[in-house]
């Protein structure tokens, strides 16, 4: 008998809270003015962006509310960054370090700029997916114009040494971005301590609206405009704001911020819960990924023997929504990028699962997805004649 639907998906987004939507309902319907307008309901949607813009400067700690930019999306703002970076300085230089597990939205762009004729670095991570902040100083040259680094993998959940390689670029003098659209909502965020220059976040990861983005562009960071027309967000990126997506992004992240501590430590719980649970049950079972420095909700797990499509949908229908991977990357039949990073072999990879617990999730959930996983390895495996000879010693 399938269970009722059991969401463990979170990495790829997760639901509005209702405190969210009741703030966002009235720049719907009676707030409807355009903020670019002079009259009373323009006025009063400029008041609701600037209100949302001075919320979201304060929940990472910016030095001014100016230096927050709405987006359209996470993967606008890291296009923003990176283009915009490239384009501003390519007087100075055209070379770019990344890493090879960033999120899509930086390697498609990074791959976008070399056919431009840029330079792209692309720093190797170690078997458990982390940068190694020497690495990025090694790799810096005298036209390095930027350097770009997830703050966590959104596969993974790999949380990066973020400040120390802000430190490494700020001794060189080069640009500093980091993709934080998996770190928003999940671990703190302060931009003056990190001492990053440029920084992404989507609404959608902690509970806000989908379509909605910022970009933090420290004050005195000079980079071109993405989307040009009108003057709206201090002529940097035109088009008429999305008040209501702004309010509502503002608000989650507000909310993210104040129940931290409790979602850190629950989401943590179930994590290690499903991951005792898991592999004291199924055997030649890997977990992908730093386990010290991870996101709590996070769980990535390799099956040998097995295809991670096939777990999937057989996990579909008993009611429980996992991935493989990144959201973005979904009709794809390629290994994920980032667990060949890390060293997985193909086949190996082919077997992965991304388990991402949220504040809905309970501990029956956890051990229906034990009970669930048990009954569904078992029975692929005993499908397949690899494992048999495995088990044959063939």
């Amino acid at each position: 008998m399938q269970k009722q639907i059991i969401y463990l998906d979170h990495a790829a987004t997760t639901y509005v809270k209702p405190e969210v939507f009741e703030a966002m309902k009235p720049y719907f319907t009676e707030e409807y003015g355009n903020p670019s307008s002079i009259y009373s309901i323009g006025r009063s949607n400029r008041k609701a962006v600037e209100d949302a813009r001075s919320s979201v400067a304060k929940s990472i700690g910016a030095a001014e509310p100016s230096e927050i930019y709405f987006t359209g999306s996470g993967t606008e703002a890291d296009n923003w960054a990176i283009k915009g970076a490239a384009m501003a300085l390519q007087k100075k230089g055209k070379h770019i370090i990344t890493s090879n597990i960033e999120h899509p939205a930086v390697m498609a762009t990074c791959e976008f700029l070399q056919k431009q004729g840029y330079d792209i670095t692309y720093v190797k991570v170690n078997e458990e997916g982390l940068v190694n902040p020497d690495d990025v100083d090694k790799a810096i040259r005298p036209d390095t114009i930027l350097v770009t680094i997830m703050m966590a993998n959104n596969e993974i959940g790999t949380i990066q040494p973020i400040k120390e390689i802000a430190q490494v670029c700020k001794k060189h003098g080069v640009l500093f971005h980091t993709d934080a659209v998996q770190a928003a909502g999940n671990i703190p965020i302060d931009v003056k301590d990190l001492g990053v220059d440029l920084l992404s976040v989507s609404g959608h990861k902690f509970y806000g609206p989908k379509g909605t983005g910022m970009l933090y562009i420290r004050k005195g960071v000079k980079i071109e405009s993405l989307i040009h027309g009108g003057h709206q967000e201090r002529n940097r990126r035109a088009g008429t704001e999305n008040v209501p997506g702004i309010v509502g992004f503002a608000k989650a992240l507000e909310l993210a911020n104040e129940n931290m501590e409790a979602h850190y430590k629950k989401l943590k719980s179930l994590r290690d819960k499903a991951l005792k649970g898991i592999t004291e049950r199924i055997p030649y079972v890997r977990v992908n990924g730093s386990m010290e420095k991870r996101l709590p909700g996070n769980l990535n797990l390799s099956f040998r023997f097995v295809e991670g499509e096939s777990v999937l949908l057989m996990l579909d229908m008993k009611g429980i929504k996992a991935s493989s991977g990144s959201a973005c990357t979904s009709g794809s039949l390629d290994p994920s990028h980032v667990l060949l990073a890390i060293g997985l072999p193909h086949e190996i990879a082919h077997g992965s699962l991304r388990l991402s617990f949220g504040e809905i999730n309970t501990e029956e959930d956890v051990d229906y997805l034990i009970d669930s996983l048990d009954e569904i390895i078992s029975k692929l495996r005993n499908m397949s004649p690899l494992y048999e000879d495995f088990t044959k010693g063939v």
